[in-house]
C-alpha cells in the first residue's frame, strides 16, 4: 500500500484528552524553572495546553493570540496567507521577554513565525512538533512525522462511526 492509497484516518496519531493532559503537564515539566510573567494561548488549538501548563507551573496571567490562515480565493484575492485576528495585551507582552507562548502543534511553522517576529524573546512551547516547524519552538514534548495527521479530542466525536471499509 503506498501513501496515496491510504485514508487520513490511517497516517493518523489520535490524542485522547487523557494523553493530551499528560502530553501537557509533561510539557510544563520541561518549562518548570523560570519566572514566566504571563502564558500567552495560540487559538484555538492552544488554549487547551496553555490552560495546563500555566495550572502547573502557577501562572495566573493568561492572554490570547489569534492568527487565521487563507486558502484558496481568500489568499489570492490580496488578503495574504496569514492575518493577526487579535493580539495579546501590548503592556503585557513587550518584546516577548519572560512571556510564555503555547500551542498544542507546530507543523510548517508559519504561524509561529509570524508570532516570533512579533515578540523576537518569547519562549514558544507547544506539545505536538512536526520538523518542518521544529526550528520555531524551544520546547516541546512529542515529535511527529510532517504527514501525520494529528486527530485532536476536540475534533473527535464519541459515537459509533461506521468503518471506512468492510462490514460493521
Amino acid at each position: 500500500m503506498t501513501d496515496k492509497d491510504r485514508l487520513p484516518h490511517e497516517k493518523g496519531f489520535h490524542v485522547s484528552w487523557d494523553q493530551l493532559h499528560r502530553d501537557a503537564r509533561a510539557l510544563a515539566w520541561r518549562l518548570d524553572g523560570t519566572d514566566w510573567r504571563a502564558v500567552v494561548a495560540v487559538t484555538r488549538g492552544g488554549m487547551v495546553p496553555a490552560m495546563i501548563v500555566a495550572r502547573e507551573l502557577d501562572i495566573r496571567t493568561i492572554d490570547t493570540i489569534s492568527v487565521k490562515s487563507y486558502r484558496g480565493v481568500a489568499a489570492s484575492a490580496g488578503q495574504g496567507d496569514l492575518q493577526v485576528l487579535k493580539e495579546p495585551d501590548a503592556g503585557l507582552m513587550k518584546d516577548g521577554e519572560d512571556i510564555l507562548v503555547v500551542d498544542d502543534l507546530v507543523d510548517s511553522g508559519r504561524t509561529l513565525e509570524l508570532i516570533r517576529d512579533m515578540y523576537p524573546k518569547a519562549h514558544f512551547a507547544t506539545v505536538y512538533a512536526k520538523p518542518k516547524g521544529k526550528p520555531m519552538v524551544q520546547s516541546y514534548v512529542t515529535e511527529v512525522s510532517q504527514d501525520t495527521w494529528i486527530f485532536f479530542p476536540w475534533d473527535m466525536a464519541l459515537q459509533y462511526v461506521r468503518p471506512y471499509r468492510g462490514d460493521d
